[in-house]
């Protein structure tokens, strides 16, 4: 079944010239049987960290919209409720294969940290064939007072797929959560990021990379709501286009009511490698409270030809000083990824999307 849907709206209404608050998407091919997904590996669990496929129904602050928040409850083919209740030393990576058996995962996971627990979550999308998949998933972390997590969320799909990832995290005193996005795959690859930072002195990081190449289309939707006194939210997101790629950047840092001394911070970066790649970007400060600080900043333009020189003259071919330039600007956030195989993995990606 092709179907249009309009998703992933603004928290507020810019100018329609602007062409961001949302995005309208046609002929999606919505799977119609949802089989189940078998191509799941947990690796690293341990006894600090509990997994079962219980979760209480839930709605979403934001998310993408109503038809896939609802697809994800009604048909959810992998349903995982993961619980830190201590500080676990090892990564509890969960990878999610797509291959001809396994095309469809739609996808209800939610992450509870208790008190004082600790713990690194990498979550990894891969297409190990040539297919079109489709994956439509709800991510929901509740962060418990002074707990520390560090979620890794890797998108390695193919560009012939479809990528749709809804964020929510809820954080409490002094919880602190690192998120870490590397989003490279899809067709289309939409996310929205939503943050509720109720706690006094809750922090929340969101760094982000995206990579686009042929006609790929990223719409990031990153939202953050500080209520608590000093919470933080700092948003970072690096990105790269070639060919027709075009990239859509929503961020908005909204200090509530009683946030005093609450700080936010966003910046998208994006570094057009062809004349026909495009980028918007809309980067929104709300405010209101006093005693708050807010920055926010955003670029896009070509590689300087200074640099490219420069690299070019220690002989190096265009394309290669290309791929260095990029992964040189990705490397801050790559350095997230203490997981050697896994940047490994991710830098090969970029060398072949590049190439």
């Amino acid at each position: 079944m092709n179907k249009t849907i309009e998703l992933n709206e603004t928290p507020i209404r810019t100018s329609k010239n602007f062409n961001i608050n949302n995005i309208t998407l046609q002929n999606v091919p919505i799977p119609e049987h949802i089989e189940n997904f078998e191509n799941v590996t947990i690796i690293n669990e341990s006894s600090n960290i509990i997994i079962n496929n219980s979760i209480k129904p839930y709605n979403l602050s934001y998310g993408l919209g109503s038809f896939l928040e609802s697809q994800v409850k009604e048909n959810a083919n992998q349903t995982l409720n993961i619980l830190v209740n201590g500080k676990s030393n090892n990564e509890l990576i969960i990878e999610f294969d797509f291959d001809e058996d396994n095309l469809n995962l739609i996808e209800n996971i939610q992450i509870t940290a208790a008190e004082n627990a600790k713990a690194t979550i990498i979550l990894t999308y891969k297409t190990i064939e040539n297919i079109q998949a489709y994956h439509n998933s709800i991510l929901r972390v509740k962060a418990e007072n002074n707990a520390n997590l560090n979620i890794i969320v890797v998108n390695l799909l193919n560009n012939d797929s479809y990528n749709f990832i809804s964020i929510e995290n809820e954080l409490k005193e002094k919880a602190n959560v690192h998120f870490t996005m590397v989003d490279f795959g899809g067709k289309n690859s939409i996310t929205n990021y939503y943050s509720n930072l109720i706690g006094e002195e809750a922090n929340n990081s969101l760094d982000s990379i995206y990579l686009g190449a042929e006609k790929q289309l990223f719409d990031l939707n990153y939202i953050g709501e500080l209520y608590g006194k000093k919470s933080n939210m700092n948003i970072e997101v690096q990105g790269a286009l070639k060919d027709s790629a075009t990239k859509h950047f929503k961020g908005t840092i909204d200090f509530k009511k009683g946030c005093k001394k609450a700080k936010g911070n966003e910046n998208e970066s994006c570094m057009l490698l062809s004349d026909t790649a495009k980028s918007i970007a809309l980067p929104v400060l709300l405010c209101s409270e006093e005693d708050v600080e807010g920055n926010h900043a955003t670029s896009s333009g070509k590689i300087g030809e200074k640099e490219l020189f420069y690299i070019m003259s220690r002989g190096f071919e265009l394309k290669e000083a290309r791929k260095i330039m990029v992964k040189a600007k990705f490397n801050t956030i790559l350095e997230n990824i203490k997981n050697e195989e896994l940047k490994e993995e991710i830098i090969e990606q970029i060398d072949k999307k590049l190439d």
